[in-house]
């Protein structure tokens, strides 16, 4: 098996497949072992595997400190669902000390690369203030962005956010908001960060 020969992405996947049970018996700590070996190597899964492990406690004891360890690897990757569990570590202070701001920096970076909940999560820290001035521009911006991508309460919950923000908002402030929406949907994420500094 390439698992066995320390091949990272086979190893990742025997994990997943001992998780879920296919072709063998489900094994968390036999997923665990996979996981780790495949963590170990730099896999970027694997490592945002091994952290959800550490924070359901499946397999190991609960330990937030380990999670945030593992999250970072993979964040520090690009990997954007890590980016969003750190950020959210880092929003409630499990594992580390809380920090809004250095929440806000990995849920950006989680939301610039489309992870909706990400994009939700800024709407709120801007409508907020919570980590950065408040924004009801960029709130209603984030917020409109999260709704058009993503489904079920978080969809919902991000159009209520976005039209609490837009009754805030002069005509020209939401149309300056639909403009960072439409920027940031087509990838254009330095729209508007040169006005990060001032109390919109």
């Amino acid at each position: 098996l390439a698992a066995e020969q320390g091949h990272a992405t086979a190893q990742y996947h025997l994990g997943a497949s001992y998780v879920i049970g296919e072709g063998v018996l489900q094994d968390y700590e036999e997923a665990l072992k996979w996981y780790r070996l495949a963590a170990e190597q730099g896999d970027a899964w694997a490592q945002h595997a091994l952290a959800l492990f550490y924070i359901n406690g499946k397999g190991v004891l609960q330990d937030y400190k380990e999670a945030v360890k593992w999250y970072r690897l993979a964040a520090n990757q690009g990997h954007a669902r890590s980016q969003y569990n750190l950020a959210v570590r880092y929003a409630r202070g499990e594992g580390v000390i809380q920090d809004y701001k250095e929440a806000l920096k990995w849920f950006r970076l989680a939301a610039e690369q489309g992870d909706a909940v990400a994009q939700a999560s800024l709407g709120i820290a801007y409508a907020e203030g919570r980590g950065v001035l408040q924004s009801y521009v960029f709130a209603h911006a984030w917020s409109n962005l999260a709704a058009s991508q993503a489904s079920g309460d978080i969809r919902v919950s991000a159009a209520q956010k976005r039209d609490e923000a837009a009754k805030r908002l002069t005509s020209a402030g939401l149309a300056e908001a639909r403009y960072l929406a439409e920027q940031w949907s087509a990838g254009n994420f330095t729209a508007g960060y040169a006005e990060d500094s001032d109390s919109r």
